[in-house]
């Protein structure tokens, strides 16, 4: 069952969010070692070797085996990347030989791709009729639809008020576990379109739904928290992290981390004179899109890229 519905972040092409605001800010060395910690399509990583110099590398870091064998491809063409499936939650586990280098950079592009989106054997868009599985890695963990299969009222409602933002979260459950079981994206928009709730005329129904269950199958906020850990933990003195989010619980996520980096929090009760040093410094505390990049990338609106350097 087709959606009548087109949501602009689902017809964009795939095209690099702040390409040249990411690369700009995160490269210091034209011939250090850089992780693009989500390769996708290596869109901000081509870039970014554009910029470097022969003696450079590039490991290319992805948990999708799409984007993973993207990466592979461009190793054959240039023999500075170095192509790593995983999570960027678990650097460590990952990093061997030359890419367990201290990094002058690091990259995060957060969240889904447009080839993501527009795969519908993925089912991560509701534009598509296909599988509901909504993983990042579809060899790894539990399917949306297994899930959705299995959790409770209480819990369903829970992750769509928090992680989507949706305001109708009981209605919608209640309808999704009333049309149990469910097996394909469309399922999911039927139950979706079946729940009576008040809809925004402004953005289809199923639009904050599938957020939410994405972000809840891929534990998308907390790999995003740890990521920033593991990154920074693997930054040289004087590298620079840059994270670009799309959602504003994302955006929250790395504003709260870069903020106790650069300003570590000191109870007051604390016998601590003066200013604690900070161990990093901003670089972009808040960049958005420009009007003309919005304009020929819609994806790119609610886009926030924010850079730190590491300055211990």
């Amino acid at each position: 069952m087709g959606c009548p519905f087109r949501d602009v972040t689902e017809m964009a092409q795939h095209i690099p969010v702040l390409r040249d605001d990411m690369v700009n800010a995160v490269m210091t060395d034209p011939s250090g070692t850089y992780l693009d910690a989500t390769f996708g399509r290596g869109g901000h990583a081509r870039a970014l070797l554009r910029l470097l110099s022969s003696n450079a590398s590039l490991i290319a870091l992805d948990r999708d085996p799409e984007a993973y064998q993207a990466a592979l491809d461009l190793s054959r063409e240039d023999s500075r990347v170095y192509p790593k499936r995983g999570i960027f939650s678990e650097l460590s586990s990952v990093l061997t030989g030359k890419s367990s280098d201290a990094f002058s950079g690091v990259m995060m592009d957060v969240g889904v791709s447009s080839p993501q989106l527009d795969d519908p054997g993925r089912g991560f868009s509701f534009m598509h009729s296909g599988p509901l599985d909504m993983r990042m890695d579809p060899e790894s963990g539990e399917s949306a639809a297994s899930w959705l299969n299995r959790v409770e009222l209480p819990d369903l409602v829970k992750i769509l008020r928090t992680l989507g933002d949706e305001k109708n979260a009981r209605a919608i459950a209640t309808s999704v576990i009333n049309k149990r079981p469910l097996h394909t994206t469309a399922d999911l928009v039927m139950a979706i379109n079946s729940a009576r709730s008040k809809r925004d005329p402004r953005k289809h129904a199923a639009t904050r739904v599938f957020q939410a269950v994405r972000m809840h199958i891929n534990d998308e906020l907390s790999e995003l928290s740890r990521g920033i850990d593991a990154g920074f933990q693997h930054l040289a003195d004087g590298g620079r992290i840059g994270i670009l989010t799309f959602h504003s619980i994302e955006h929250a996520v790395v504003r709260k981390k870069f903020r106790d980096l650069v300003s570590p929090f000191v109870p007051r009760r604390l016998p601590v004179r003066g200013t604690s040093p900070g161990r990093a410094t901003y670089v972009v505390k808040a960049k958005h899109p420009d009007s003309s990049e919005a304009n020929i990338n819609p994806r790119s609106r609610s886009a926030l890229l924010q850079v730190i350097e590491r300055i211990e």
